[in-house]
């Protein structure tokens, strides 16, 4: 059986396929073993967006049979009674995010897409008018608040040292300073860290937007005070810690036990919100590196070289929306 507009031939998954994409009934095309690896490796995304897109045709899935609809393959018909469904209460992003995840499954069963349809667009777009396609962000703090809480952190008991807490003042610090993205920040290893006279350049390879593994770099910097300082306390981390290698942020067990085991994304999450409130999340340390920076005179491309942004776009649209009152113009005006 072949697909439209290509000549993929459906077949049985060819020996040597496995995983995730085996486990979809992935329609492969028939290939050379040589091939089969590069295919696996270009069909798959970054882990987080795969692990959204799984959630979102399981949504997809159950909004059609609790409505009595068939589910995959769909038509555009459903999906723009899908959408309508969510435009009260979902935002846009979401909405979008979820269709991305349809079209996607479409693409790689080797049917049309049915997002292409006329009317589905217009219904969007609609959507888009009545309820605004705005992206609420985490919102950035004041670098203030974020110095308050790491000059009070109890960093020993009894002289010992309090490991859960040097965990989560590295992690707090590393977010900010080094304008980590949850995920790179949990997976940054010991042998990642080089310290120097001058600071400290961690290397990684691979990110959100660097899904071919390029090698990347961050530079931190000494600050005069040593309790906030990013280098002494990662310093004193990596002595605590006292491996070579292996994760750089891991779990701590009750009784103060420090493990090898890798701290989690969504455990990174947490500890923002239980040192800096419920309204705060993990990319709030990013945002207030650039809202920070920004107001104490970096231009873009010297924020950009920590955040390693592709574009000055977001770099613009963190200072728009949490400096609107600092940064703007309306100041300057003489009036």
């Amino acid at each position: 059986m072949e697909s439209k507009g290509n000549e993929i031939e459906r077949r049985e998954t060819p020996k040597g396929i496995t995983g995730r994409e085996q486990e979809r009934g992935v329609p492969f095309p028939a290939v050379s073993p040589a091939q089969q690896a590069y295919l696996l490796k270009g069909l798959q995304g970054a882990a987080n967006t795969e692990r959204a897109y799984r959630a979102d045709l399981a949504h997809y899935e159950a909004w059609c049979r609790q409505a009595g609809h068939p589910g995959l393959p769909t038509e555009p018909r459903l999906l723009g009674e899908y959408v309508s469904s969510l435009a009260p209460t979902k935002k846009w992003a979401t909405i979008n995010r979820r269709l991305a995840a349809i079209r996607k499954w479409h693409e790689l069963q080797g049917y049309e897409s049915p997002l292409a349809d006329r009317w589905l667009k217009a219904t969007l777009k609609g959507i888009a008018r009545q309820h605004g396609t705005h992206a609420q962000g985490s919102g950035a703090f004041p670098a203030a608040a974020l110095k308050k809480v790491l000059r009070e952190l109890e960093m020993e008991r009894n002289g010992v040292p309090r490991f859960a807490a040097w965990r989560d003042k590295v992690a707090l610090l590393l977010g900010f300073t080094g304008a980590f993205r949850r995920a790179e920040l949990v997976a940054l290893n010991v042998e990642h860290v080089r310290v120097g006279e001058e600071g400290v350049v961690i290397s990684y390879f691979g990110s959100k937007t660097n899904q071919t593994g390029q090698l990347e770099q961050k530079a931190l910097f000494y600050s005069p005070e040593a309790v906030i300082c990013p280098v002494r306390v990662l310093k004193k981390w990596l002595e605590l810690l006292d491996r070579p290698t292996g994760p750089l942020l891991v779990r701590v067990r009750k009784g103060n036990e420090l493990t090898e085991e890798r701290l989690t994304a969504q455990s990174v999450n947490g500890i923002v919100k239980s040192y800096l409130g419920a309204g705060y999340s993990a990319h709030s340390l990013r945002a207030s590196f650039v809202t920070t920076a920004k107001l104490n005179g970096a231009d873009d491309s010297e924020v950009m070289q920590q955040t390693k942004h592709k574009t000055a776009a977001m770099i613009r649209r963190y200072t728009r929306l949490d400096s609107i009152k600092e940064h703007n113009a309306a100041k300057k005006l003489g009036w």
